[in-house]
């Protein structure tokens, strides 16, 4: 017990006195995570609305592959990035491969369906008046599903902090493709998994903090959310 508090004091002083390195795998982390967030949401929320709003061929088996693509493993979406990023894949040539870059698309696969199949549902219990007037009172298009996005921002954003919570936390992908290279590409779970295996579990403590305050914070703002669009229904 004694050692695990130590270890954890230890942990806590590491994050507090401002480590670069641990504050550098801490940067890495929340850059990608936001920028494949901020990449992905537009089209997946594109995506949601059109399938909730129209009606075409293949529509059904296009919303359970969405569906399913959800329990996929991460470390299956890195092993299929890293085939068509290698030297020999498809994508080679670009040089892609152990950089931040592809750990940002391995992250926006993982994140976007997520967020197509939690806007889809929003749209779903949306009320279609709101889209109805718009079009009715003038509205362009464009303006009529800012009006239509706006009416559901509580929704919405729970399903961009659920997808969050999904990558921020991911070690499969990040570590096919982004190879957990120190001050590149190694992020928080990448480096939590390979300090504790070194048996420096201070380090992994300290980063681990990090994610679970994370958590708690996601937690709190997806209740609150939830909470504001019951109050606003």
């Amino acid at each position: 017990m004694e050692s695990l508090s130590s270890t954890t004091l230890e942990a806590i002083q590491l994050l507090l006195s401002g480590n670069a390195e641990l504050w550098s795998l801490i940067g890495i982390s929340f850059s990608t995570t936001f920028k494949a967030i901020l990449i992905a949401t537009p089209a997946a929320f594109i995506l949601g609305y059109l399938l909730s709003s129209t009606r075409f061929p293949g529509r059904w088996a296009l919303i359970s592959l969405f569906n399913s693509l959800l329990s996929v493993p991460t470390v299956v979406v890195g092993l299929l990035l890293y085939i068509l990023l290698s030297r020999s894949g498809p994508l080679g040539d670009l040089k892609l491969l152990f950089t931040e870059t592809a750990m940002v698309l391995g992250q926006i696969a993982l994140a976007f369906p997520v967020l197509v199949a939690m806007s889809l549902a929003s749209f779903k219990a949306a009320d279609q008046r709101v889209w109805e007037t718009a079009r009715t009172l003038g509205a362009p298009p464009w303006r009529a599903f800012a009006t239509l996005l706006h009416e559901l921002r509580y929704g919405l954003a729970a399903a961009c902090i659920a997808a969050y919570g999904r990558i921020i936390s991911e070690v499969g992908c990040s570590m096919m493709v982004g190879g957990n290279i120190l001050n590149h590409t190694r992020n928080i779970p990448t480096a939590i998994a390979l300090e504790t295996s070194k048996g420096d579990f201070s380090q992994g403590i300290a980063l681990g903090l990090v994610l679970l305050l994370m958590a708690l914070g996601l937690n709190i703002c997806i209740t609150y959310l939830h909470r504001r669009s019951e109050a606003s229904a």
